[in-house]
């Protein structure tokens, strides 16, 4: 059922002062949303949030200022069964009208499981997950089982990408779920000029800049973007002068063993035409990146949705994405940007077709396409949880 005038709204899920990437800073956006339309909104978050085999960068706080105007309580333990019960207790007593809790990797799924169920004891809040991913991209044994878990107490489900809802519908078949648009990151700050952002990145004005951004996982196919550059330069140095200037911009920290990719970062084809900026991006700085670029490419081999894509949407950026998960519904061919398949050489062919169009051919049509994707929107879906099937 609806809550009729909910009032008190509880976020879990990483949050200031972890370094949370993309998930916190959803969680803070979608609570200042939330503050903004008069509800009373705290986000829940973690005290230890992963043991270190789970957490392969260099340091999971912030180093940046906490986000102003949202009450965070730093309360959960993801290892630690007793405090899962004191959380949950806690919850419970407080009776909001609504929790929101994020599900993204199974291993949450025996600490949100048990929180949520002694929260339900209540027989007043109602549980709403926003699910990243049901079925993680690197799998690991007990996946299916924490999900399972997890499932059980939730009262409907939002995923942000239909891979997402299918992969929901294994596990439950019963209980409302709804697709709705990833919002656009726009606490990031406003679009700058791009010979600002430029001059800010010791970027040439003449270049033109491909941007990978975010993370550096196996899953994001940074090594078969490396291998399609280095396709597309070999080219430009025979036949193809589209490509002249041509710079593949690398901006976030390694999620993994950065051996794996010296050899392609070191080779002497490409090695002049990389701009290497491996270490965590802080939130100040993001639009530097996004606005110094001609157009941001995902070359995934797998995927969910990306929050790299309504940031690209926000910044005003044309991508190139393959064709995996649910990367190409949110990016319309020929419009938002191009669709390639996940090898290194189709992904070169829609380099240089990106340049032969030109970043002016995408931008009617992608600044039509980011209408559809607001907070607005992400917090009515919410409020009217008996909807979502």
């Amino acid at each position: 059922m609806n809550i009729e005038n909910p009032q008190k709204i509880i976020i879990i899920g990483p949050a200031y002062p972890l370094r949370g990437g993309g998930i916190a800073t959803f969680n803070e956006r979608l609570a200042k949303e939330f503050i903004d339309e008069g509800f009373d909104t705290t986000i829940y978050t973690f005290s230890y949030q992963y043991p270190s085999f789970l957490f392969p960068g260099k340091t999971q706080y912030s180093s940046e200022a906490a986000p102003e105007g949202i009450p965070i309580k730093i309360k959960i333990n993801s290892i630690n069964p007793f405090n899962w019960i004191q959380v949950g207790n806690e919850l419970r007593k407080l009776e909001p009208d609504i929790i929101v809790v994020r599900y993204w990797l199974p291993f949450m799924g025996p600490c949100l499981g048990t929180i949520l169920r002694r929260v339900k004891k209540n027989h007043h809040t109602k549980i709403i997950c926003i699910a990243d991913n049901v079925l993680p991209h690197e799998k690991r044994p007990g996946d299916k089982m924490f999900t399972k878990y997890f499932i059980k107490p939730v009262d409907g489900f939002i995923t942000m990408s239909e891979k997402v809802l299918a992969d929901l519908k294994v596990f439950t078949k019963n209980k409302p779920a709804k697709l709705v648009p990833h919002p656009l990151y726009d606490n990031f700050g406003a679009i700058i000029p791009k010979e600002e952002a430029r001059k800010k990145l010791g970027i040439s004005e003449e270049d033109k800049v491909i941007l990978f951004f975010g993370f550096i996982r196996k899953y994001k196919g940074l090594d078969i973007l490396l291998n399609a550059f280095k396709k597309v330069i070999e080219e430009e140095r025979i036949k193809n002068p589209v490509t002249t200037g041509l710079k593949l911009l690398i901006a976030g920290e390694f999620y993994e063993d950065e051996k794996n990719y010296e050899a392609l970062l070191h080779d002497p084809v490409i090695k002049d035409h990389l701009i290497l900026h491996t270490n965590f991006i802080p939130n100040n700085e993001v639009k530097y990146y996004l606005c110094a670029a001609d157009c941001v490419i995902q070359p995934y081999r797998s995927a969910t949705q990306s929050g790299v894509t309504p940031l690209a949407y926000h910044f005003e950026k044309p991508m190139i994405v393959t064709n995996v998960g649910g990367l190409a519904s949110l990016v319309p061919d020929k419009k938002a940007g191009l669709i390639a398949e996940p090898g290194a050489e189709n992904i070169a062919k829609k380099i240089v077709e990106y340049f032969e169009l030109g970043e002016d051919f995408f931008l009617p049509q992608l600044r039509q396409e980011k209408k559809k994707y607001s907070w607005e929107n992400m917090v009515k879906a919410i409020l009217n949880f008996e909807d979502l099937s």
